[in-house]
């Protein structure tokens, strides 16, 4: 009896032990699946700003960004992309389908940045300015200063067409969107068509147009557009012509804006200098205007001055001033020194 329980004791530990074995096999091919189609990156940027604005000094340390991004590989032909920014949001969250086998053509359906401007697309991790986007980038895309738009990242709910074509000398994007920003479904029955062309007119060059068509929600007022009032449903069109031009030493981006909300007309303009005095350490100028009603001369300029300092890949150092001359709120200066870490 007792040689009996041995064995069968003997037996069902063999079992066990097997599938122990045998789901630790399966648990490590799932971590390495998982680890072959799920790619984690993020980063944060934070640091100090000083500001004079309106005869009032203010200084305080921030964080201005904080984003986890995860893109899963689900086929070949499918992928899914999730972004959060601790700070803030949910940012984006889209499911990408390539139909053609190479990049020609490619769907994309869910949250994602809208296609104005050329400024608007690139991670604010690649961007000179601390700031990020020009006045009149960060106005006419709805990242968060024009407030009958609203605070929305340049980010909208929708579905896009793009791809590359002519031996990837030609990028194009045409989106169907929502027109009313992050995370909101429409306020009304009407849809934004943006499109977008980048042309690679030499390995240096490009040279990118965007436009958008579209009708809005207002869900604020604004003082220089008094005839659009809260929940009215009003005009939205934007139009961008501009260039990108890199080489190892030197970066140079500049670009015009047009924009129309009701009957008002805004416009802006810039142009962003980067360039590399020795390894790893960059001088950085921009100068920046932006009306936002030509016929109320609301405008504003910005000019920057700083420096930035790679010590990794992905990690900088920044410090930039800003003089700020405004006809609304006066002039102001202002002094950001940034800390950025990526991975």
């Amino acid at each position: 009896m007792n040689r009996r329980l041995t064995l069968l004791f003997a037996l069902v530990a063999f079992t066990i032990g097997t599938m122990a074995q045998q789901q630790s096999t399966d648990a490590s091919q799932v971590l390495q699946t998982l680890a072959q189609r799920i790619t984690l990156n993020g980063y944060a940027q934070g640091g100090y700003e000083y500001n004079d604005l309106g005869g009032t000094t203010t200084s305080t340390f921030n964080l201005k960004r904080s984003l986890l991004w995860a893109k899963a590989k689900i086929t070949d032909r499918f992928s899914f992309l999730f972004m959060h920014d601790f700070s803030s949001v949910v940012q984006e969250y889209y499911l990408d389908f390539r139909v053609a086998k190479e990049q020609q053509f490619n769907i994309r359906i869910g949250q994602f940045k809208n296609s104005f401007s050329y400024e608007n697309k690139p991670s604010p991790t690649l961007l000179e300015l601390i700031n990020v986007c020009s006045l009149s980038v960060t106005y006419l895309s709805g990242c968060g200063s024009d407030p009958l738009f609203g605070v929305n990242y340049g980010r909208d709910l929708g579905l896009m067409l793009f791809g590359d074509i002519f031996n990837n000398r030609l990028h194009y994007e045409l989106a169907v969107m929502n027109g009313q920003g992050i995370n909101q479904t429409d306020a009304n029955t009407d849809k934004d068509i943006i499109v977008k062309l980048d042309l690679s007119a030499t390995d240096q060059l490009h040279i990118v147009a965007t436009g958008q068509k579209g009708r809005g929600h207002a869900v604020g007022a604004a003082a220089w557009n008094p005839d659009i009032a809260i929940d009215d449903n009003y005009r939205r069109d934007r139009l961008s012509i501009g260039e990108q031009f890199t080489s190892d030493r030197i970066a140079l981006r500049a670009e015009y804006l047009w924009g129309r909300d009701g009957h008002v007309t805004s416009q802006g303009a810039y142009i962003t200098a980067r360039g590399t005095l020795f390894d790893n350490f960059d001088l950085i100028l921009s100068a920046d205007w932006f009306d936002k009603n030509i016929d109320l001369d609301y405008d504003q300029t910005s000019l920057v001055a700083g420096v930035q300092y790679w010590f990794f890949t992905k990690c900088r150092l920044q410090l930039q001033y800003t003089r700020a001359l405004t006809q609304f709120t006066g002039d102001y200066n202002t002094i950001q020194a940034q800390v950025q870490v990526a991975f």
